[in-house]
């Protein structure tokens, strides 16, 4: 495998560095250094957005036809890699990352035609309706109910830990529609609006003492059967294609820009504890090796195949390694870690900060990024999906 650029990839990396430091504002570029979470506030992240569409690149990932790039997977890891060393500020990835690709994949033409220039533009804000107090990583036991009555389905029950649904105006959800059938085999896919009567958003304030999560109730909703996506009960084969996307996706160069930051404040200090010297080097020889399966992973979708089973695989890597360069900021801070310091949090902020400014949210995304090693399906179940279709276990 030949991980050299090529004099091609050397020019758009230039073409991606130049549109950067031209589009990517100060506002913009804090918001994305700043980040907590892998969520950025709409604030910031819909006029990104919008810079992006207007260049045509705001879904690198999409077929050209439905309005991506038409790159290859080298210019899309180059773009994001790019993206995250600069700091821009990450896109919500519920509607480009995971709906968006399920419509191109499963849609009726009329789905695409209304849904996919809504994702681009932004003029739709999406959120998951997966998870229920009752089923998470066992997502196949869900019980919100869709009860079919003419042209609509009536839900009843309630989705949990549903980020930004306070934020959108539009829900992928999974829904049972056959509660005698096999769990997999009795659940649909349906797309929603959330301003339907009946739907109440609950917010859930995580550790760190944000709003990012909410719990969703549902009290006789009527949603048009016209958006259920794919057939009725097989939503279960919808779920698993987007899940690949959700686990698959994304570079581990923000990861790397971030231990730069933390081991820069570990060197600053003159007698740096040895141990912690030591651990930077240890991540960083894991960085470079997530680097490496990324590469690997790229040269198997050049030649058409899904993320498959190597999705389980990133996923798994990149969660674990952020939970471990996000120790490492804690320690690195100190005694600095412990302020709670929520409004040096927002971009520009010019109140002043107890510790180094830099690394303001370090205790946050340590807190928030907990949740990294559940959410997607948890690391224990991507390990069984190695196991079984890898290894054949």
């Amino acid at each position: 495998m030949d991980l050299e650029l090529t004099p091609a990839d050397i020019e758009f990396r230039d073409e991606v560095r130049a549109f950067l430091a031209d589009k990517l504002t100060p506002e913009l570029s804090a918001a994305g250094r700043l980040a907590t979470s892998v969520f950025i506030e709409p604030e910031y992240s819909l006029p990104w957005q919008r810079i992006l569409h207007a260049r045509g690149w705001v879904a690198p990932h999409w077929p050209k036809a439905y309005g991506g790039t038409g790159w290859d997977e080298m210019k899309r890891y180059i773009f994001a890699s790019e993206c995250a060393r600069a700091g821009a500020p990450g896109l919500a990835p519920m509607g480009l990352g995971m709906v968006g690709p399920c419509i191109i994949g499963y849609g009726t033409p009329e789905q695409k035609a209304y849904y996919l220039p809504r994702i681009l533009s932004g003029e739709d804000y999406w959120c998951q309706g997966y998870s229920e107090p009752g089923a998470g990583s066992d997502l196949a036991s869900l019980q919100l109910r869709a009860e079919s009555d003419g042209d609509d389905y009536i839900l009843n029950g309630t989705k949990i830990w549903t980020t930004h649904a306070h934020h959108a105006n539009k829900m992928f959800c999974l829904v049972r529609t056959d509660p005698a059938a096999k769990p997999q085999s009795g659940i649909t896919f349906l797309l929603l609006d959330m301003d339907t009567p009946g739907i109440k958003v609950d917010p859930i304030i995580t550790l760190a003492g944000e709003h990012e999560l909410n719990q969703v109730f549902f009290d006789d909703v009527r949603v048009p059967k016209s958006g259920r996506l794919g057939k009725e009960n097989d939503g279960w084969s919808v779920a698993k294609y987007l899940l690949e996307f959700e686990r698959g996706s994304g570079s581990s160069a923000g990861l790397e820009a971030l231990l730069k930051r933390y081991h820069a404040q570990v060197m600053s200090n003159g007698d740096a504890e040895p141990g912690l010297i030591r651990r930077l080097g240890d991540v960083a020889i894991r960085v470079e090796a997530t680097k490496m399966t990324e590469q690997r992973v790229l040269a198997d979708l050049s030649s058409g195949q899904p993320p498959g089973p190597a999705a389980s695989m990133l996923k798994i890597q990149r969660t674990e390694l952020m939970q471990a360069i996000d120790t490492l900021g804690i320690d690195a801070l100190g005694s600095y870690a412990a302020p709670f310091q929520p409004d040096a949090w927002r971009p520009c902020s010019n109140g002043e900060v107890i510790g180094p400014k830099s690394l303001v949210t370090a205790t946050a995304r340590y807190l928030n990024n907990r949740a990294g090693s559940i959410y997607g399906g948890s690391n224990e179940v991507q390990r069984n999906i190695i196991a079984k279709m890898v290894l054949g276990l």
